[in-house]
């Protein structure tokens, strides 16, 4: 009777726990949309003043060097936020406001991440927060914070199953000092319940308050025909040098930082960021507006212009993330990919769009397959813009690009 009622309570928990994560995800994406459109939209018009965005952005740039030099060095990318609490057990909550602030700044400047990265951080300190003020949450602290971050994740990108999928293959090992680990079965229950409670919230305040995030527009179905997958000899191949491109460029711009002094690095980054978006805004941003724009009208974009796209979008943000700017990789690379997918089919077969959306979805499989080698996570994750009929093609291009940089000794 005893251990029934603790199992209850520990379900108890993980709905509250996946409710209170999707009220903490509204509510941060809520006041991100607000700001943002203040910002860039409002702010211009109510001064006439057109460089405005390029004073704002460098001065946000230092408010959030300052932060960071008190606060620390955050958002923390999820692989950091997840191998935090696989070694550690534990995620430090003492810095909250830095936290959010560094997870805030950046997505209202217009800087090329994704809001994931920070958010997890957020959502993982809050449930070590609830473990360390709850007695009975004590002991169940990780798991708690793993709901957390499935939730984030399930949410973000549009897909419950992703956020499981991306928490449990990255489940932390037995801690030898702690309590035995909750059986796979059971853990997938709380999983489940959990992300359930927190869309049915996020779905809620949708419908009372208005959207918090359009997310990314989701493509319509396509039928792949025997030159969709000939030419599947061409995009792979071209998803992984993306991912060679990303992973260096990444490497020689975390060099160069390190030469600039902490707060003029972030203030840098938010002056290219304000002087970018004079010139070619479309590579600013997470990139769901951006995809949009590229649906609606492809053929209003050069094939050489989108290529190109692609490459100063994966430059931006690899500059962002190690300039201080952070947040997450996985948004804007899939609108980079598909840019490049999008240009590469216009120069093939100008005008088939179901044909770019193939492309699209390989090249960003093979991207991704390369950089997180987990090649069901990644065609799962697709299925946030991409349609279900090529699931099996984003799978096969996942491996494909896995299989090439594990031989390469590549890859996250």
């Amino acid at each position: 009777m005893k251990e029934k009622k603790q199992v209850g309570i520990v379900l108890l928990l993980s709905i509250i726990l996946g409710a209170f994560a999707g009220v903490v995800i509204w509510c941060f994406l809520k006041a991100v949309a607000v700001c943002t459109g203040f910002v860039w939209d409002k702010l211009p018009e109510i001064t006439g003043f057109g460089f405005f965005p390029l004073i704002l952005c460098t001065a946000g740039g230092l408010v959030a060097g300052i932060i960071h030099k008190k606060y620390g060095d955050y958002p923390e990318e999820l692989a950091i936020v997840t191998a935090k609490i696989k070694k550690d057990k534990y995620y430090d909550y003492r810095n909250m406001g830095g936290m959010l602030l560094s997870a805030f700044i950046p997505l209202v400047l217009g800087a090329s991440v994704g809001p994931e990265a920070g958010l997890t951080g957020i959502i993982a300190a809050l449930c070590y927060w609830v473990g360390d003020n709850v007695s009975f949450a004590k002991k169940n602290a990780k798991v708690y914070s793993e709901l957390g971050e499935a939730v984030t994740l399930g949410q973000l990108f549009r897909s419950p199953l992703f956020g499981i999928l991306a928490v449990e293959e990255t489940g932390s090992d037995k801690d030898e000092d702690g309590p035995e680990p909750l059986p796979r079965g059971e853990k997938l229950l709380y999983y489940g319940l959990s992300t359930a409670a927190g869309l049915f919230v996020i779905k809620f305040l949708d419908h009372i308050f208005g959207k918090a995030m359009e997310g990314f527009p989701s493509f319509d179905s396509v039928s792949p025909g025997s030159s969709d997958y000939l030419l599947l000899l061409l995009y792979i191949p071209v998803g992984i040098v993306l991912f060679l491109f990303f992973e260096k460029s990444e490497e020689l711009i975390k060099r160069l930082s390190a030469l600039v002094p902490d707060i003029i690095r972030e203030a840098v980054c938010g002056l290219l960021i304000g002087i970018i978006s004079l010139f070619l805004p479309i590579v600013l941003f997470s990139g769901e507006e951006e995809m949009a724009l590229l649906m609606k009208d492809p053929g209003a974009y050069a094939p050489l212009f989108l290529a190109a796209v692609c490459l100063i979008k994966m430059l931006m943000t690899a500059f962002c993330i190690c300039f201080g700017l952070k947040g997450g990789h996985f948004f804007p690379v899939i609108f980079a990919c598909t840019s490049m997918g999008y240009g590469l089919s216009g120069f093939i077969f100008p005008g088939q769009t179901g044909h770019a959306v193939f492309a699209a979805g390989m090249i960003a499989a093979a991207m991704l397959g390369s950089q997180l080698r987990k090649p069901l996570t990644v065609a799962v994750l697709l299925l946030l813009c991409f349609p279900v009929s090529i699931i099996f093609w984003l799978f096969l291009s996942a491996a494909a690009g896995s299989f090439v940089v594990t031989r390469l000794g590549r890859g996250r």
